[in-house]
């Protein structure tokens, strides 16, 4: 006999409707969703798991950042050019960190290490670049033409905004508080010493004049440049820059520096 037109059984009848529906993971979310108390605290577990995840491994490293042989404190003049190069905004423009991708390292020089921003507060890491990055501007141009860049930056660069800062030169320095700047520096880890902070002004005025005894500045300051850098007499806040721009990235040598592999 045809079973065709057979009414079909009813639901209880095959045992379909005694089962309980299942709860997606998008129904049980859903209850987060719908209370703002739980989502508040579950966000907040999450974040602080987070969190732990990326600093407690920190407490276990003996040192997060990797010595680097030639490394060492700003001397007082270099420090006192790194104070009025941040205090113009100079960062703004000008960043000092070159990033391990090939058209950096190729027109800037080896990639930054950290070692080498390890003694700057504030470091001055970023990819703001309306001016060229400056991490390896030591030694690539001479005095005279930093002195004629910061008098007037159209003159060497034609198509620079940069503005003039040839008031620098007519600002001088007497190294009266350098001191107190390095004790500063030292508070928040700055290895200076008390004999350097006793000598700071004595060894600021001696780096600007390369007919003074500067043996015991060089021995503070291993690879310290010693020279009237804007070539004007007494010391301005011009040689304290360009002091300064002349030693960035010149401390290590990167013709002998091996990275470590586990960094």
């Amino acid at each position: 006999m045809s079973t065709d037109n057979k009414p079909p059984m009813p639901a209880s009848a095959t045992g379909i409707g005694d089962r309980p529906k299942k709860r997606s993971i998008l129904d049980r979310h859903k209850v987060l969703e719908t209370n703002a108390t739980l989502l508040l605290i579950f966000s907040f577990l999450v974040v602080t798991i987070g969190g732990l995840v990326q600093i407690v491994p920190l407490y276990y490293l003996e040192n997060t950042i990797e010595k680097v042989e030639g490394m060492r404190p700003y001397s007082p003049l270099e420090l006192a050019g790194r104070d009025i190069y941040i205090r113009e905004g100079c960062y703004t423009c000008h960043s000092q960190m070159i990033r391990p991708m090939r058209d950096e390292v190729e027109r800037y020089g080896h990639y930054s290490l950290a070692a080498e921003s390890m003694y700057d507060h504030p470091f001055q890491w970023g990819s703001k670049r309306t001016g060229p990055d400056l991490a390896r501007v030591g030694g690539r141009y001479s005095d005279e033409w930093h002195v004629d860049h910061l008098r007037d930056p159209q003159s060497v660069v034609p198509e620079s905004v940069m503005p003039k800062y040839a008031f620098l030169e007519n600002r001088m320095l007497e190294g009266e508080h350098i001191g107190d700047l390095m004790a500063a520096n030292r508070v928040v880890g700055v290895p200076y010493t008390d004999e350097m902070i006793e000598v700071a002004q004595a060894d600021f005025a001696v780096q600007a004049d390369p007919e003074s005894d500067h043996d015991a500045l060089l021995e503070r300051y291993p690879g310290a440049q010693v020279r009237n850098f804007d070539g004007q007499p007494g010391i301005s806040e011009m040689d304290a820059m360009i002091a300064y721009l002349q030693m960035l990235g010149t401390l290590v040598d990167f013709s002998t520096f091996t990275p470590v592999p586990s960094r």
